[in-house]
């Protein structure tokens, strides 16, 4: 008994919501307190419903109430603290904690059983009939009583009670196509009478049912994928074993060059030494000649001065007829220029000037031939709207980004042009000048989408998420981050970095655009009977893209259609 007193206290002055002793505690006027900071992020989750509730007997409030820190009931938990039950209020804070029989109790982050009294155990299941949490223990009758067994039991969560409607307090087992809302049977007697109602289970079944498809489209596009990926794998295995080829080739031509020069070098080298040989031999016997001829020139001239000298002329006169006559003078020989090597200089000179051509030419022709290549689609542009079909992807419009003027619904795939503005929050995201939105999604493959409008004029466009958000610059088709088809009751425009091009084609209310992203394709479509090409981009995107829509006046709508 002694122990029973502290154990209640400790649970008495303990926050149910964080199951710690009171921190700032806070009385609602239900009389059930709790942390100030606990009650407030548990408020905050409600929000959106602006009705808040306590966590306990389920009292609402309406508004949310302003908090105020109960004074007398700190001073009583600062009381029990120093009294020691600080201790008890650490073990609390384990997060998992079992007691002498394994029992699992619930801590801050779990779902805790909503029949359990003082310390709750955790849940092992929540029940979407009852709408309520249990506890191993107390989920027995589940599986025991025949009317139970019925009942839905799913995996602990902590949101069943969004599963109440705020207004009639009832379980939302019907769903509201019109509104796209869950909603329970009195709503649809009421402020949803007259709108496409039908059960929360048949919804589901529907929408499951688009899951399944989306599933397979995803699945069908993996497969597709893959493929393309094994197609360029092929062609990478294909350019990688033609290009060792080509350097294979290409060392083996070029060592058999290079020795082939050396030969070259080596033979004119030994032909012109041998030349250099030979004239110079010839040259050599000439000056021989030459050196004869000089001595025999000088024994005459010595001879002649000799005979000169002689004062008898009797004398003189005889041995000057007695003379022998000169020999012909070897400088008469004709001695040819040796331009010999000049010509061989010339004809090398020539084969370098040529060979320097022809490697040039060569490597021109191979540099052309690697800018030139062009990897071919892994597949051929579809031809027909089934085809196109394959690419299907759906659409849904981002209302971060949507202009304060701009209405989204059915399911955020559509986008009415108002007369006054929507109650949107601030973000940074959001246009601010040009009246348009952009998809949620961003599209970094192949997709086909079609877009149904009416009106005056609208632009369906593709663009980069960083696009400008404000300015003149923002709109679709005025930068160079977006390109646009603007479609009104006079033709179409295709408008890319504030270029704007006429374009001509059947008028349609239904546009189609099919995207390649790796390929850099960009194709509009007119849309009725058949589809007829109205603008096809090519271009390298080096971002993902994002669809996106402009409206003009107040009025004009613009719809991503479901494509089945």
């Amino acid at each position: 008994m002694a122990q029973k007193g502290p154990q209640l206290d400790r649970e008495t002055f303990s926050c149910s919501i964080c199951l710690d002793l009171l921190k700032d505690p806070v009385t609602l006027a239900c009389g059930h307190s709790y942390c100030m900071s606990c009650i407030g992020n548990f408020w905050d989750e409600e929000d959106l419903k602006k009705i808040h509730t306590c966590p306990q007997c389920r009292h609402t409030f309406s508004p949310r109430p302003v908090l105020l820190k109960n004074t007398m009931l700190a001073v009583l938990v600062e009381e029990l603290k120093k009294t020691g039950l600080q201790a008890a209020a650490a073990a609390a804070d384990i997060c998992y904690t079992e007691d002498s029989v394994g029992t699992l109790f619930a801590g801050p982050g779990d779902v805790a059983c909503d029949v359990c009294t003082g310390r709750k155990l955790k849940a092992l299941k929540s029940c979407l009939v009852c709408l309520a949490s249990y506890c191993e223990k107390h989920l027995q009758s589940h599986y025991d009583a025949a009317p139970l067994k019925k009942h839905k039991l799913v995996e602990p969560s902590k949101k069943l009670q969004e599963n109440i409607c705020s207004r009639h307090d009832e379980v939302m087992k019907m769903f509201c196509r019109t509104d796209q809302l869950s909603i329970c049977y009195l709503c649809s007697v009421d402020e949803h009478k007259g709108h496409d109602t039908v059960s929360a289970a048949a919804e589901r079944t529907e929408r499951q049912r688009e899951l399944e498809g989306s599933r397979l489209n995803i699945q069908q596009r993996i497969t597709d994928v893959v493929k393309d990926m094994k197609v360029f794998q092929e062609e990478v295995d294909a350019i990688n074993g033609s290009a060792d080829k080509a350097v294979v080739h290409s060392e083996k031509t070029f060592t058999e060059l290079v020795h082939l020069i050396q030969k070259t070098s080596s033979d004119v080298k030994q032909q012109l030494r041998a030349k250099q040989e030979t004239e110079v031999s010839r040259v050599r016997d000439l000056q021989k000649k030459l050196e004869q001829e000089i001595a025999e020139l000088k024994r005459r001239d010595a001879e002649l001065k000799t005979l000169s000298l002689t004062e008898d002329h009797n004398q003189f006169l005889h041995d000057y007829r007695s003379l022998p006559p000169l020999s012909e003078s070897t400088s008469s020989i004709n001695i040819r220029p040796l331009r010999y090597f000049e010509d061989v200089t010339a004809a090398v000179s020539e084969v370098r000037d040529k060979l320097q051509d022809v490697l040039r030419k060569t490597l021109r022709n191979v540099s052309r031939t690697d800018t030139e290549v062009v990897v071919p689609l892994l597949q051929p542009e579809p031809k027909t709207r089934a085809d196109f079909l394959r690419y299907s992807c759906d659409i849904t419009l981002d209302p971060n980004t949507a202009h304060k003027y701009l209405l989204l619904t059915e399911g955020n795939r559509k986008a009415a042009s108002m007369g006054e503005p929507q109650s949107y929050s601030r973000h940074t995201d959001r246009f601010t000048d040009s009246i348009q939105v952009l998809s949620a999604e961003s599209l970094t493959s192949r997709c086909f989408l079609e877009v149904e409008w009416r009106g005056w004029e609208i632009s369906v466009a593709f663009a980069y998420k960083n696009i400008s958000r404000r300015g003149e610059e923002s709109r679709f088709g005025m930068n160079d981050k977006s390109w646009a088809l603007k479609c009104d009751i006079n033709g179409y425009t295709f408008l890319h970095n504030k270029r704007n091009t006429p374009v001509k084609g059947p008028q349609s209310s239904r546009i189609g655009v099919y995207l390649d992203h790796s390929a850099g394709v960009l194709s509009f479509y007119s849309v009725s009977g058949t589809m007829t090409l109205l603008h096809r981009v090519q271009t390298t995107f080096t971002q993902p893209l994002h669809a996106g829509l402009y409206l003009s006046l107040s009025g004009v709508t613009a719809e991503f259609c479901r494509l089945k």
